[in-house]
């Protein structure tokens, strides 16, 4: 047998199979986008900038995500298909080279009771496989570990067919480790009787301070007919039987005036209509009510460790899995590294590494119970990051919607090796970000814009980082843009004194805050900043706090009728064209009737998300035909809440549509930097930085202003390098107004403009909680002495 040598050394010919290394895009008009075309290298990390509302997002998710999601979809068989929502194709006339995208947003996870850090991980899963198999003494399977599981017992008959049928008695167990006080929550909510009732008053003195719930009403001729308790008796007379019948009496057929009704307690009552629904979707008076009438207290039964007596009895050592969901995760990964046990090395290698992960990432002062609807932003996007980092995944795209926001300028270093670590591990990593420090990684950079709104939607550059640099794009004249110490800062006219402050990880801490100043509180992620904040000065009297959760309202809401920016145009509009301002409301008698004013009909898919689509008969403007047309300079409402703040600002300041009330509101919305918001956006569809800037300017039109303190956590949150100039520029006016401004933040532009500057760490978690330097910013610099003060150093370039 002969064998075959290769005598030639050239490489084989590249396969056709690995020449699809770019994702193609032609003719994208999403949103702004202006039928942008580019080519987006495959197995590299794209970073996407512009300023906000250029259309990164409306490229980044809403087109290349978005139809990598469809084409999913459409694998599904046909059953599953009909269970699923039709997700229409986004506008674009091409889209190749597409992988399957994974998208790791900054969506807060789900506020249910139940859900923790352990279990949107699936680091509890495994823990309790390993008590389970270690824990002294064995009490069951990994079942009787988890909290979300209750204890069953139930008994009955089978029947074996063996020749004659025979009928054997059966038992079934199942062992959970579901605290039964408290369900698994770890809380256990009570009724404060004093919210409910004056018990000085009779019920027909107005004894009840339930909203609704007046005597003159439906209710009061119940209570005045049921017969079971006097209703001119003041109830702090009534004997045990009368007071049971007013709170807890079960339901009792009555009749009152011949109409046959039914009688039930006030508890049960208020807890079906008001205390089981959500607490966001209530209506403020009501949601008020609630909030004041219930109260929670940590269950006494399983001390708010939500697990049963059984659970928190089993240890490995002298730990139990209460113990281990209650340390920091970098120490439940220091004892897990000393817990020698062969039998189980595979799982006890398995849970070292994802806690690994958390270390990693920047998020080892978490802890595994910590409840996930407390997580900021930022951490929840850290948090979903680690199921991808274990994955064996591979070539599947990666998209990220600003990974470095609530991250300080030292950890910016860890998420940056992440994102390469899923690039090399040979996916595709797209990242929507404004921080120069992670555009400076970037293989590949994709600038859009120029401006936002409508003045964006195109490509402004493609190219290399260094490219970026001299390419003369708004990004590139500002990447290396530092702002400098200013050379005198203002002195205080007070101080907020904050004494003895130990929420969470806060060490018994005392600081005096100065007031008329501009103040920054900064300090590694975890190291105390909104414990310290947000913990010691409530928002009250005098006290504005703007933060960036969700504004409440409906998916009606929008910018316009948010800053009651609305009234003024309607009233505009009914002045010129003689008719009711209710006309120009869709919520009110302008609505368009098929979609009832919403502009799009929801679908509810019950088990999955719900879907949205445009309503055909008013195309989504949301108005009856008859609405539109009236005009005001030459516009018809629908066109007026499609404009951005800066084409209403110009709209509302001359001519027919002169408006100064709606101006004054524009001018608000203009200078927190909302210019390319459209009036009509829905509130929904707002990140959190937009949400924060909206509240700030509805904020700015108080009474009493220039005498407010201001509250504001990270408001360069989602703003471009360009915008931060703006919004320094903001706080400055707002300080120089009278008004004091105290801002939670990382980015270094803000720390160099501050007055004075607190510094909290000098780590995270149990590690952090301590004051590590208040003053100056020059004096931090020259200081050194701790982790801001070296990267604030670096920054100025001193």
């Amino acid at each position: 047998m002969s064998t075959v040598t290769r005598t030639d050394t050239q490489p084989p010919a590249l396969h056709v199979a690995d020449s699809h290394d770019l994702i193609r895009v032609r003719g994208a008009r999403v949103n702004n986008l202006k039928d942008v075309s580019l080519e987006i290298p495959k197995r590299r990390l794209t970073v996407f900038t512009g300023v906000s509302g250029s259309g990164k997002s409306s490229l980044v998710f809403s087109t290349l995500a978005a139809e990598s999601q469809r084409m999913i979809n459409e694998t599904y068989s046909t059953f599953v298909q009909g269970f699923m929502p039709t997700l229409a194709r986004p506008e674009v006339d091409v889209l190749e080279g597409l992988t399957t995208a994974i998208i790791v947003d900054q969506q807060r996870m789900g506020a249910d009771p139940r859900s923790t850090v352990g279990t949107a991980t699936d680091v509890n899963a495994l823990l309790r496989i390993l008590f389970s198999r270690l824990g002294k003494p064995h009490i069951g399977p990994p079942s009787a570990y988890s909290f979300n599981t209750a204890s069953v017992r139930a008994s009955g008959a089978i029947t074996v067919e063996r020749g004659a049928k025979k009928a054997v008695k059966a038992t079934y167990n199942r062992t959970g480790g579901m605290c039964t006080r408290c369900e698994g929550r770890g809380t256990v909510s009570d009724i404060d009787l004093t919210q409910l009732y004056d018990d000085s008053k009779s019920l027909n003195e107005g004894a009840l301070t339930i909203p609704g719930y007046s005597m003159d009403g439906w209710y009061g001729r119940i209570f005045a007919g049921c017969g079971f308790f006097d209703p001119d008796k003041p109830i702090r007379t009534y004997t045990k039987r009368q007071l049971h019948d007013l709170l807890h009496k079960e339901p009792t057929k009555i009749k009152v005036d011949g109409i046959n009704l039914t009688y039930e307690g006030l508890i049960p009552k208020i807890q079906k209509s008001m205390l089981s629904k959500d607490i966001e979707a209530l209506q403020p008076h009501i949601r008020a009510f609630v909030e004041r009438a219930t109260t929670f207290a940590v269950c006494p039964e399983c001390d708010g460790t939500r697990l049963s007596e059984g659970a928190r009895s089993s240890k490995i050592g002298k730990i139990s899995i209460a113990d281990a969901c209650a340390m920091e995760i970098r120490d439940l990964a220091a004892w897990l590294r000393d817990l020698d046990e062969p039998s189980v090395a595979p799982l006890i290698a398995a849970l070292q590494h994802s806690l690994d992960s958390f270390v990693e990432i920047g998020l080892g002062y978490l802890s595994l119970e910590r409840p996930s609807g407390t997580l900021s932003g930022g951490e929840a996007q850290r948090v979903k990051m680690i199921r991808h980092l274990g994955s064996s995944l591979t070539d599947v795209t990666y998209v990220f919607d600003e990974p470095t926001i609530g991250l300080h300028p030292h950890d910016i270093q860890r998420m940056n090796n992440l994102l390469l670590r899923l690039r090399d591990k040979g996916n595709t990593v797209l990242v929507v970000e404004h921080k120069p420090e992670t555009i400076a990684i970037a293989d590949h950079v994709v600038d859009l814009g120029p401006g936002a709104g409508t003045g964006g939607g195109t490509v402004c550059f493609e190219g290399t980082v260094e490219g970026l640099r001299t390419s003369g794009t708004i990004t590139g004249r500002h990447f290396d843009d530092r702002a400098s110490l200013k050379e005198t800062v203002r002195k205080p006219t007070g101080t907020l004194e904050i004494r003895g402050a130990s929420a969470n990880n806060l060490r018994d801490v005392d600081v005096d805050i100065p007031l008329g100043v501009l103040a920054v509180v900064t300090g590694v992620a975890g190291s105390g900043k909104s414990s310290l904040i947000h913990g010691s000065i409530p928002a009250g009297e005098g006290v504005v706090s703007i933060d960036q959760s969700a504004i409440r309202g409906s998916r009606r809401s929008n910018p316009a009728t948010y800053t009651g920016l609305l009234d003024p145009i309607r009233k505009a509009f009914a002045k010129v064209n003689g008719v009711k301002p209710a006309l120009f409301s869709a919520n009110s008698e302008g609505a368009c009737p098929t979609c009832n004013g919403a502009g799009v009909i929801y679908t509810d898919l019950a088990m999955m998300a719900g879907v949205a689509t445009t309503c055909e008969d008013c195309e989504g403007k949301r108005f009856e035909a008859s609405v539109l047309d009236h005009h005001l300079g030459g516009r018809d409402i629908s066109e007026v809440l499609a404009m951005s703040v800066t084409e209403a600002e110009e709209f509302f300041s001359t001519g027919e549509a002169r408006t100064p009330a709606a101006h004054r509101i524009l001018d608000r919305l203009a200078d927190v930097g909302l210019g390319y918001l459209s009036l009509g956006q829905p509130l929904t569809t707002l990140s959190g930085g937009e949400r924060q800037r909206l509240k700030l300017a509805t904020h700015m039109a108080e009474k009493g202003g220039d005498r407010l303190v201001y509250v504001l956590d990270e408001p360069t949150t989602g703003l471009h390098l360009a915008d931060v100039e703006q919004l320094l520029g903001l706080l400055d006016r707002l300080v120089d107004s009278g008004r004091s401004v105290i801002v939670i933040e990382h980015h270094q532009a803000v720390m160099a403009h501050a007055d004075w500057i607190i510094d909290l760490g000098p780590g995270a978690g149990h590690d952090g909680g301590e004051i590590v330097f208040e003053g100056t910013p020059a004096e931090l610099v020259a200081a050194r002495s701790t982790l801001t003060g070296e990267h604030l150093a670096a920054y100025v370039g001193t």
